[in-house]
């Protein structure tokens, strides 16, 4: 079989700063935990526990010492307690979602009523809506929810890094249609796009996709969902172990992309297992 792999698959500019600055502080501090996991890949989270850094959920549950700040950021309330607390924080927020917050407290101050495109629970969007102190900002997944919006005289529209242009134009056309003024940014992390556009390109031409990264990578998920739309025969998977021998029956070409979270040694481990089937 043929294998396709993506020149994007992996980590990103800001996963890839996250990580360094976990292991480094790792190696430096104890005692030391992350609130929530670093990044959305199991897999790392349990090489850092295993260095000594322990996943923690709550802010109040941390009695001392030094706390790494995950990338996908966390909220204007936990970070006022960790300073409170007197903890050290070690702030591996990707730079791309902290210009997501600044531009939606920047869209706040100036008057307009704020739209996020984004999944509402996700980590990265809780973040964003508790720096604007704003607590009107519309989370909408879709155009479908847009829909749904009040009219406004003054729309301001930001994205989840991790959306889909395509998704975030959609729903920038249904708040054309409610307000006098719309102002949007396009906070779509640049790797986000090179990762999506390079899996339809790669999903057209393979008989089989994979895809892999964390099951709780919103990033990885949507990779997924793109590929599903062009190739059905498309898995998600975790790591290598998962793969089934059965779904590659006369498959001739397999292609794979991998998300923001994931590293390199299980894409390699990936790569390494498909190439041992035969078709």
């Amino acid at each position: 079989m043929k294998i396709i792999l993506a020149e994007s698959a992996g980590f990103c500019f800001g996963v890839k700063r996250a990580t360094q600055l976990a292991f480094k502080a790792a190696e430096e501090n104890c005692p030391i935990c992350s609130l929530g996991p670093i990044i959305h890949s199991p897999q790392v989270v349990e090489r850092l526990e295993k260095k000594g850094v322990k996943v923690v959920q709550k802010v109040e549950d941390i009695a001392a010492g030094t706390v790494i700040i995950r990338s996908h950021g966390i909220t204007a309330g936990e970070l006022a307690d960790i300073h409170a607390r007197n903890l050290t924080p070690v702030d591996a927020t990707c730079p791309f979602v902290k210009k997501v917050q600044d531009y939606a407290t920047l869209l706040c101050a100036e008057g307009y009523a704020v739209v996020l495109v984004g999944e509402k629970d996700h980590p990265e969007v809780q973040g964003i809506i508790s720096y604007t102190g704003h607590a009107e900002v519309a989370v909408v997944a879709n155009s479908e929810e847009a829909q749904h919006l009040p009219d406004q005289f003054k729309i301001g529209i930001v994205a989840q890094t991790t959306q889909s242009f395509e998704n975030l134009r959609q729903v920038a056309e249904v708040c054309l249609k409610k307000s006098k003024e719309i102002r949007v940014f396009n906070t779509i992390c640049d790797a986000t796009t090179v990762r999506q556009e390079e899996a339809r390109k790669i999903a057209k031409q393979a008989d089989l996709m994979l895809v892999v990264g964390g099951f709780n990578s919103a990033n990885t998920t949507r990779l997924a969902q793109i590929c599903r739309a062009l190739q059905a025969k498309t898995y998600h998977v975790e790591i290598a172990d998962q793969i089934e021998s059965e779904w590659f029956v006369g498959v001739k070409k397999v292609g794979i992309t991998a998300g923001a979270s994931t590293p390199r040694w299980i894409i390699d481990e990936v790569v390494e297992r498909v190439g041992s089937f035969k078709d």
